[in-house]
C-alpha cells in the first residue's frame, strides 16, 4: 500500500513522512503533492499569530480541546524557530501541547522556519494539504511569533486569530497597523495581568479608525492557562467562518491561496535555477568583473534570466 493511500485511511504514519518528504524537498515530492491536492476536503484553516509570549500555543492547546469535544479531527502546524547552530527546530510548541500528543484525533507537527520569513514555514502550504487529505476538519496554524514581518498567516489562513496580551510597553506600537490589518478575530490572552482593559480598549479604537468592515473583528479576552475565555474565542471564530461561507468570501480566500501558493512555488524553481546558473564557471567570472567595473549587475542579471528562460 502507497503512503497517499495509507493516508487517506487516516494512518498517521504515512501522514509524518508525507510531511517530512515535502519538507525536506525529497525526489519526487511534487508528484506527491499532485496527488494530494486531488484528494483535499477542505479542512477549515485557523492561523493563529501574535508577539512572542502571548500563549498562542496554549491557546490553540484548549481550542483543539474544546473542537475535539465536537468529535472533530484536528490538525496542527506549530512554526517553530530554526537553531542557527543545527538548523533544526527548536520544539517548544510541541512540548507545550505533549498532553494533546495521545489524542488519536489529534496531530501535531512542528516545522522550523529554516531562515523563511513571513512567520511560517516555506512547506506549510504543502503541510496543510496533507493534514486535509488525512481527513482534519480544522488545521491550526501557530506562526513563529516575530511581530510584524507575520504577514504571510493571511495568504494562509481562513480565519487568522491575532492574540495580545497587556504589559508590552508601548500598546499602541505594538498593535500598530502593520499585525492590525491582518486579524480577523482578536484576544486578549493573560487578562488576569494588570492593564489587560486598557489593552482591548485599544484594539477596540483601532478598529473604529476602520468604517468600511465587511465583518468588523471581533474582540475578547482569556485567560488560556486557565482555560477561561475559551469558549467565546471559538465562538468568534465560527461567527467568522460563518459570516465567510455565507458571503462567498471563503471561496475567495481560497482562491487567492492558491494563486499565493502557484507563485510560491514558480519562485522556488527559479530561486533553483539561479543558485545552480550562479555556481557555474562563466557566470562566477562575470560576478568578479562587477567588481572592476567591467560590468555591472544589471548585465549580468539579464545574462542570468535569459539562462533561465532557456532551461525552462
Amino acid at each position: 500500500m502507497d503512503l497517499i493511500e495509507q493516508l487517506l485511511k487516516g494512518n498517521k504514519r504515512a501522514c509524518a513522512r508525507l510531511i517530512s518528504i515535502i519538507e525536506n524537498e525529497s525526489e519526487g515530492y511534487l508528484d506527491l503533492l499532485k496527488d494530494i491536492h486531488k484528494n483535499a476536503k477542505g479542512a477549515y484553516v485557523i492561523g493563529i499569530t501574535g508577539p512572542p509570549g502571548a500563549g498562542k500555543s496554549t491557546l490553540t492547546n484548549k481550542l483543539a480541546k474544546k473542537l475535539r469535544e465536537q468529535d472533530k479531527k484536528i490538525g496542527i502546524i506549530a512554526i517553530d524557530p530554526t537553531s542557527p547552530f543545527t538548523k533544526g527546530a527548536i520544539l517548544g510548541d510541541r512540548i507545550r501541547m505533549s498532553d494533546l500528543n495521545s489524542d488519536s484525533g489529534v496531530f501535531i507537527r512542528s516545522m522550523g522556519t529554516r531562515g523563511y520569513l513571513g512567520g511560517l514555514s516555506k512547506a506549510t502550504y504543502g503541510a496543510i494539504k496533507v493534514m486535509d487529505a488525512y481527513g482534519c476538519d480544522y488545521i491550526f496554524v501557530e506562526t513563529v511569533g516575530v511581530g510584524q514581518s507575520e504577514v504571510d498567516i493571511v495568504k494562509t489562513a481562513d480565519t487568522t486569530v491575532m492574540v495580545m496580551v497587556p504589559g508590552l510597553g508601548d500598546d499602541i506600537q505594538a498593535i500598530k497597523a502593520g499585525v492590525m490589518e491582518i486579524g480577523d478575530v482578536f484576544v486578549v490572552n493573560k487578562s488576569d495581568k494588570e492593564g489587560a482593559k486598557k489593552t482591548l480598549i485599544e484594539i477596540e479604537m483601532m478598529l473604529d479608525f476602520k468604517k468600511d468592515w465587511e465583518f468588523r473583528p471581533l474582540v475578547s479576552m482569556a485567560i488560556s492557562s486557565e482555560g477561561k475565555g475559551i469558549d467565546e474565542l471559538l465562538e468568534n471564530i465560527m461567527k467568522h467562518k460563518n459570516y465567510q461561507e455565507k458571503s462567498g468570501k471563503l471561496t475567495e480566500k481560497m482562491l487567492e491561496r492558491n494563486k499565493s501558493e502557484i507563485k510560491e512555488i514558480i519562485h522556488r524553481k527559479i530561486e533553483k535555477k539561479i543558485q545552480n546558473i550562479e555556481s557555474e564557471k562563466e557566470i562566477e567570472n562575470m560576478i568578479i568583473k562587477t567588481l572592476n567595473k567591467e560590468l555591472d549587475p544589471y548585465t549580468v542579471s539579464e545574462n542570468i534570466l535569459s539562462k533561465i528562460i532557456k532551461d525552462f
